[in-house]
């Protein structure tokens, strides 16, 4: 049986505050290998802290891709991400190297591997009316009407999941059909893709880390980070950038809808649901190697993961 020619990937999955960049910069200097950021948040300039995003002292050990590339007005797609990231990873496999995708959007991952349906482009205007009646209603009341519309797509989209949601009315809205009697017409990556997972099979332990890592963001100045964004004028509570968890709750607090111990709450509340959605993305990922993260970071496991695949391409060569 022939062996698979296509280039190697390896990606490198797991909820928030799982320990992926420390990881993944370990990784950097171990192996041939260069990193592609898989995150939603860390497009977006100006947007430090609450993102989790690599330090410049962590970006200079070992660069990451497709950080700092929007402003926080701007819409970012699955669609565009999937094209800035081939394109990463042709130049990283034309320079001898491995791209190594980290990051815990799982949409990402899935649209970049297996490709995304031919669907219509984003419409700014219905969202943002989309994204009102949420405010007025909640996104749990706006899950419920697509259930009406389409149960099909409600059944795999979670109540709180507020993006997946609001891009399912969108494409209603904008097609009068429900999105999943859609053709989906998609092209797998030409990549060999070796997929790792964080996993927490204790999640008392990552809830805690969640809990530490917020207070660590407030005591480095995330409400001042959040506070430029607020003081620009031209962002508002709609904008996709703020859908960031952590950054709607501080705007809150800084427009005095809630006050600072409800922040806090909801903001730790937020991170750990967001958490679990990216554990559920994780547990239907097809081909997925686990590695335990529920205590300290596993770098030993995962290390041993990505050494035999990369020892599998010398032996090819």
């Amino acid at each position: 049986m022939e062996h698979d020619q296509r280039p190697l990937a390896i990606c490198l999955m797991g909820p928030t505050a799982s320990g992926k960049t420390a990881i993944a910069i370990a990784l950097h200097e171990m192996f041939p290998v260069e990193i592609v950021s898989v995150d939603s948040s860390q497009v977006y300039r100006g947007m430090d802290i609450g993102t989790a995003k690599p330090s410049a002292a962590e970006q200079a050990r070992a660069p990451h891709r497709l950080i700092d590339i929007r402003d926080p007005t701007e819409i970012y797609s699955a669609a565009q991400f999937r094209d800035d990231a081939l394109r990463e990873m042709g130049d990283i496999v034309a320079s001898g190297k491995i791209p190594l995708l980290v990051g815990g959007t799982m949409f990402y991952f899935r649209a970049l591997e297996y490709g995304l349906s031919h669907l219509p482009p984003a419409a700014p205007d219905v969202r943002q009316r989309i994204g009102e009646q949420a405010r007025r209603e909640g996104w749990p009341t706006l899950h419920a009407r697509l259930a009406r519309i389409d149960p099909r797509s409600a059944r795999r989209i979670d109540a709180n999941d507020a993006q997946r949601i609001q891009r399912a009315l969108e494409i209603h809205a904008v097609t009068g059909k429900p999105p999943s009697a859609l053709t989906r017409v998609a092209t797998p990556a030409p990549y060999r893709f070796h997929k790792i997972g964080l996993w927490p099979e204790e999640r008392a332990g990552l809830h805690a880390r969640i809990a530490e890592r917020f207070a660590q963001m407030l005591e480095r100045g995330l409400i001042d980070e959040v506070e430029a964004l607020y003081r620009r004028g031209d962002i508002d509570a709609s904008a996709p950038s703020l859908r960031t968890v952590g950054y709607r709750q501080i705007w809150a607090y800084l427009t005095k809808r809630i006050n600072y111990i409800e922040m806090i709450d909801r903001s730790v509340a937020a991170t750990r649901q967001l958490a679990k959605r990216q554990i559920t993305w994780l547990r239907r990922y097809p081909d997925l190697q686990r590695a335990d993260g529920s205590g300290e970071t596993p770098l030993d496991e995962v290390a041993v993961l990505v050494r035999r695949v990369t020892i599998d391409i010398e032996a090819r060569r």
